[in-house]
């Protein structure tokens, strides 16, 4: 693949370099513009938001007949991870998670009027969404086959939703969700996705679930439906195609977190690198020891293999692939290597690191979770290692080109 990226795609990145830099950051530093679960508050988010908007720099990953800028996986790849050189960059520029995922899932399958009455408000910053999959023991995880919530067909068309989940991204200030739920026991079909709002009756936020790390808005929430009725035009791509939504829906959207995680991890590389220039301990800087430059070279290689996995990743999901074992490689070294970046900084941070006067324990905490959503370390480990026994050697082989007449 050609690693070289058009002078429109630079100037895209260095735009969007300049308003991390001098909007984001400042806000970012200043406390009082911090909500109460460690994340940017709704007053310095909007004006952030309507600043981006002003120059261009809005919800890229969408085509511009649905409001963004049609960059591609690959143009993502490389912006995204610009954003997050501030851990309040993505939801800046309506690149967060989940409602990243939510529409480019709604670009993908929706009719247009789902499209008009589901994802439009979400582009243009009306509204943010939630996915609600992930159910409590013994349901739904990382494997889908396992959803328990009922989809209960009604003499009308429509249904109605029995059942519970958990850890839904977004739930609390959510508007506009999509829900995954079981019309059927066939192991292929018998899932099926919907659209809801959230003033629609039925249905609860049980609690918000108390996290480790710092919160994106709206928290993790648990969810329990008694009865909420949803009408057959709010059905996604068709009954019993839930699972195939869910494999649109995900794979992109795992990546998308690839390439925010890189963002972190460059941040906390900076933020390290600065603090050795100036910090010296028994008459010499940090950054002249040899054994902190063998710390910082090794997370300078981790992250250009999880960049080079991540922008991989991309390329497939550009030409029309799944990139489901690309994709997986990619989660795996990106989430580890957030973790692996963040801790290094801390440690040549010192006590500094530890410490609240830095972003580095935000960080720090966010990054545990990177090892467990969309999909633990373990489970993208069983998944390539299927692939390795279907492929065998072909696992490693490269894309051939077709020869034109």
């Amino acid at each position: 693949m050609d690693f070289t990226i058009s002078p429109e795609l630079e100037d895209l990145r260095q735009r969007i370099a300049r308003f991390v830099a001098q909007e984001i950051l400042p806000v970012e530093a200043d406390r009082a513009s911090w909500d109460a679960h460690e994340n940017i508050a709704a007053e310095p988010l909007a004006r952030l938001r309507q600043k981006a908007k002003a120059q261009g720099l809005w919800c890229l990953q969408l085509k511009p007949e649905n409001g963004g800028l049609g960059v591609g996986r690959m143009g993502m790849a490389v912006c995204y991870t610009e954003m997050n050189r501030s851990i309040f960059g993505p939801v800046v520029f309506n690149s967060a998670a989940p409602d990243d995922g939510n529409m480019m899932v709604l670009e993908a399958v929706g009719t247009p009027e789902q499209k008009a009455k589901w994802l439009a408000p979400i582009v243009s910053g009306a509204v943010r969404s939630a996915f609600v999959m992930t159910e409590p023991h013994p349901g739904g995880g990382s494997d889908p086959s396992m959803i328990m919530t009922r989809a209960e067909k009604q003499p009308n068309g429509s249904y109605r939703i029995y059942g519970r989940k958990w850890f839904i991204t977004g739930a609390e200030e959510a508007e506009h969700f999509i829900l995954i739920a079981r019309t059927s026991d066939d192991a292929r079909t018998g899932l099926t996705a919907f659209a809801f709002h959230k003033d629609a009756p039925g249905w609860r936020i049980v609690r918000r679930i108390p996290i480790m790390g710092p919160e994106e808005h709206g928290g993790h929430c648990e969810l329990e439906f008694d009865g909420l009725e949803i009408p057959p035009e709010d059905v996604l791509l068709g009954e019993g195609k839930g699972l195939k939504v869910t494999q649109i829906r995900l794979g992109p959207a795992r990546l998308t977190h690839c390439m925010r995680w890189l963002g972190l991890a460059m941040r906390s590389v900076a933020i390290a690198r600065e603090y050795a220039a100036v910090r010296e301990g028994f008459g010499i800087r940090l950054a002249d020891r040899e054994s902190v430059q063998t710390m910082l070279g090794r997370v300078a290689l981790e992250i250009e293999v999880a960049r080079l996995l991540t922008m991989k990743a991309a390329f497939e999901l550009d030409r029309g692939g799944l990139a489901r074992k690309e994709v997986s490689m990619a989660k795996i070294k990106a989430a580890n290597t957030l973790h692996l970046a963040v801790d290094t900084a801390i440690q040549i941070n010192g006590a500094r690191g530890y410490s609240k006067d830095t972003v580095l324990e935000w960080i720090y905490r966010y990054a545990r979770q990177a090892r467990l959503v969309d999909g633990a370390d373990a489970v993208h480990e069983m998944v390539l290692n299927r692939f390795l026994d279907k492929e065998g050697d072909g696992f490693w082989n490269w894309p051939v080109a077709e020869v034109t007449p």
